[in-house]
């Protein structure tokens, strides 16, 4: 199974500031590649000190950095018409979608699935589904909220996941996953969704 886990860390609150990017690629149910990017926000040199406390970017370390519209004509060619997971994807796929905005582009042909919306079907009950406790939970180390170490991290945890439900292949994704996947497309997006359970049929004697 090929797929590809994606992460945004960002200069402020505003959804169209991110300042890096962080892509781990799937093949064949195995992690071949994890590529980051710095980018400079459209905020530069302004960061939320919340921001930099968080993920410990600031300012100097994207000064020479290309702007969002420049490192996606990198980027696009490998999204394009893949599978996309995120940890909390409404959050990133946000990001996505208002900083394409900004910069005038096109979104791109991808399908793309929530790990937090999954990881509540497949392993029900937990107290918290937050990355770094799940990844504590299943003995995935990490350098949380670094772009790069999130999406190795976010990839892992969907590898046991798909372990753990004996998932194959995209096909059996949504049914064994329990989640619709949302789709970015040229002109808009559907979001991901947590599949409804088909209600039993009450049966009554006559």
């Amino acid at each position: 199974m090929d797929f590809i886990t994606l992460d945004f860390e960002t200069a402020t609150s505003d959804r169209d500031s991110p300042c890096e990017i962080g892509l781990t690629f799937v093949k064949n149910g195995q992690i071949a590649d994890t590529l980051a990017w710095l980018i400079k926000p459209k905020s530069y040199p302004y960061f939320n000190s919340w921001n930099i406390a968080i993920h410990g970017i600031k300012p100097k370390d994207v000064q020479n950095s290309p702007t969002f519209d420049q490192v996606w004509q990198e980027l696009q060619p490998m999204l394009q018409n893949q599978l996309v997971i995120a940890h909390n994807a409404s959050f990133d796929m946000s990001v996505l979608r208002a900083t394409l905005n900004t910069y005038g582009l096109p979104f791109p042909e991808l399908n793309y699935a929530c790990s937090v919306q999954f990881s509540k079907q497949v392993w029900q009950g937990l107290p918290q589904y937050d990355l770094k406790s799940l990844c504590n939970r299943h003995g995935i180390q990490f350098k949380h909220h670094r772009a790069a170490a999130d999406s190795y991290a976010c990839a892992e945890l969907t590898l046991r996941a798909l372990e753990h439900t004996n998932c194959l292949c995209l096909e059996e994704f949504p049914e064994k996953l329990k989640i619709n996947f949302g789709r970015l497309f040229e002109g808009g997006y559907a979001a991901s969704s947590v599949r409804k359970e088909a209600k039993k049929k009450k049966s009554f004697p006559f």
